[in-house]
């Protein structure tokens, strides 16, 4: 490189990933991702990686920023539009959790069918009789049916997970026709009534804020769970609350809420069949290095000049 192009993290990286960029750049690490330290550090940076939500006005007082790379895929972290204006490439990282954020949601729905946690707790504190009988009502994932709402990468690999374990899928897709022949495509109402377990992995955008509402789960069957991992504003929460509390649904999982990070102070922890976890279901040790590296190889090639095709507005080069 023909000079020593700097670039701000959001937040840490792998430390094999920041070794790597840390030889050929300058690097700063924000303290913290209050929207006033960002904007403070952006200023003199060449580059961008992001893991967190950036301040709508943050590209304002960028005056050399080249790059901005998303450390994952979600875009919603980065005002695109505004980058675009200001003829700053964006890229992401489509497909880097996939399998990650695949596993998490088989992960909750055996855990909501199985409740091998509550089995476990029950056993060494009550004995053996008492836990036994909790198997009872426990309900196979075999033959029910999976709703997955939004079938891209995470919707069409969960779809292809769900058939080797022999559910029935069905989605809520813009795209039907390009659906695979074993998931049927429907309507909101449709799989929504029909579901056993319901996958919202949408993007959010204007179409898709506020999707799953009060009348949404209204419709879903006593014995159905609810899984977000999308976004938080996707899923009517007080909704959510409202249907547990009065035992309409069996459980939902939340893995991603409408304000980032959750103090520990709102309604979601005092609500029953409610598994809440703090935004980590593409996060393992795997998909954090790939993640990672290809946020590393993807800044140091548009700082080189490149036009990688993982550039999410590559009309800024026209």
């Amino acid at each position: 490189m023909s000079k020593k192009f700097k670039v701000l993290l959001t937040s840490p990286i792998h430390p094999d990933c920041h070794l790597a960029l840390a030889n050929e750049c300058e690097v700063v690490v924000a303290p913290d991702t209050k929207p006033e330290t960002l904007k403070a550090l952006i200023s003199d940076c060449d580059g961008l990686i992001v893991r967190c939500q950036l301040p709508q006005d943050i590209f304002d007082g960028a005056r050399q920023l080249k790059a901005v790379v998303r450390h994952g895929v979600g875009l919603d972290f980065i005002p695109v539009d505004a980058a675009t204006k200001k003829g700053i490439p964006v890229a992401n990282l489509p497909g880097s959790n996939t399998n990650a954020v695949v596993e998490y949601c088989l992960a909750a729905i055996f855990y909501f069918r199985r409740r091998l946690d509550l089995i476990d707790s029950q056993l060494r504190s009550v004995g053996w009789a008492k836990a036994r009988p909790l198997a009872d009502p426990s309900a196979e994932i075999a033959t029910t049916t999976l709703g997955i709402v939004g079938f891209g990468a995470i919707g069409s690999n969960l779809a292809r997970a769900a058939t080797g374990l022999q559910m029935k899928t069905i989605a809520l897709t813009r795209r039907p026709d390009a659906l695979p022949s074993e998931v049927l495509s429907t309507t909101k109402t449709e799989l929504f009534s029909q579901a056993d377990v319901i996958v919202i992995c949408c993007p959010l955008n204007d179409e898709t804020r506020g999707l799953v509402d009060q009348a949404s789960i209204s419709m879903m069957k006593p014995n159905a769970i609810l899984i977000n991992i999308a976004r938080g504003p996707v899923v009517d929460t007080s909704a959510i609350i409202k249907a547990l509390k009065a035992g309409d649904i069996a459980g939902a999982a939340m893995d991603v809420h409408d304000q980032q990070p959750l103090s520990g102070k709102e309604a979601v922890f005092d609500c029953p069949n409610l598994l809440l976890t703090p935004h980590i279901a593409s996060i393992t040790a795997s998909s954090m290095r790939g993640m990672s590296d290809g946020s590393v190889k993807t800044i140091l090639a548009i700082l080189n000049g490149d036009h990688p095709t993982n550039i999410v507005n590559p009309e800024v080069f026209h």
